[in-house]
């Protein structure tokens, strides 16, 4: 099983650190993303270059790096949460209905750490020397495979306080320190100690890669969503 979660963290982090920003704006504008505003890659600092369909794109295909290594982690196990639910034949709990998820199950867990894995390739990808996005979006789509309503409670939690305040950062450090918070209340299966260290890294990774941001945040000095500056 070691051999596997290894590949599964590998095929996780590569597939995480294909910088689709850098390759949108290198394309379609001959330019490099990380000379303009904050020099992320993101999707956010790609729509601060004025190419709202290339930050459009970037968004989703971030967010889709994230959820195919999910997908290829679980296509390595024999069964798949999304094909099977809830339920598994075989192994019922004391009320009748078939479980699947359990806390030692081994596919949550290859799942699981190919969400962080595809987070750390995307904040640090290995064709960008290691300096790439905070991970948010590819956040978002590795752990809607696992976790769908937690993500859901993240993603309003972001949408209210970037309606409230127009800072994406505050908006992205509030959703990712809810997350782990709203899958350890939704998802009593995913309490096991190795998926809550890995959901609470992955979390913790994303905010910690805001480290500038809160610190322009707390000085004052942290440009708006529409602006032309990070």
């Amino acid at each position: 099983m070691a051999k596997t979660y290894f590949i599964v963290a590998t095929i996780a982090y590569l597939l995480g650190s294909i910088p689709f920003g850098y390759i949108l704006v290198r394309i379609f504008m001959k330019q490099d993303i990380r000379a303009t505003g904050s020099g992320n890659i993101g999707a956010t600092n790609v729509a601060r270059s004025g190419a709202k369909g290339l930050a459009i794109a970037t968004l989703l295909l971030d967010a889709a790096k994230g959820f195919v290594a999910v997908f290829l982690a679980a296509s390595l196990a024999p069964a798949k949460p999304w094909l099977t639910a809830y339920w598994l034949l075989g192994n019922s709990n004391s009320s009748g209905v078939y479980t699947f998820y359990s806390p030692s199950n081994p596919l949550i867990l290859s799942a699981g750490l190919a969400a962080f894995s595809a987070i750390v390739g995307h904040c640090f990808p290995v064709w960008l020397k290691f300096k790439g996005g905070k991970g948010v979006a590819t956040g978002v789509g590795a752990f809607a495979a696992l976790a769908p309503k937690a993500v859901m409670v993240a993603i309003v939690v972001f949408a209210v306080l970037m309606f409230l305040s127009r800072y994406v950062s505050l908006a992205s450090v509030a959703a990712s320190a809810v997350f782990p918070m709203a899958t350890f209340w939704m998802y009593p299966d995913m309490r096991s100690a190795a998926m809550l260290t890995l959901i609470v890294a992955s979390s913790a990774l994303i905010i910690v890669k805001h480290h500038e941001n809160i610190r322009r945040l707390m000085n004052g000095t942290e440009s708006r969503f529409g602006a032309k500056s990070a």
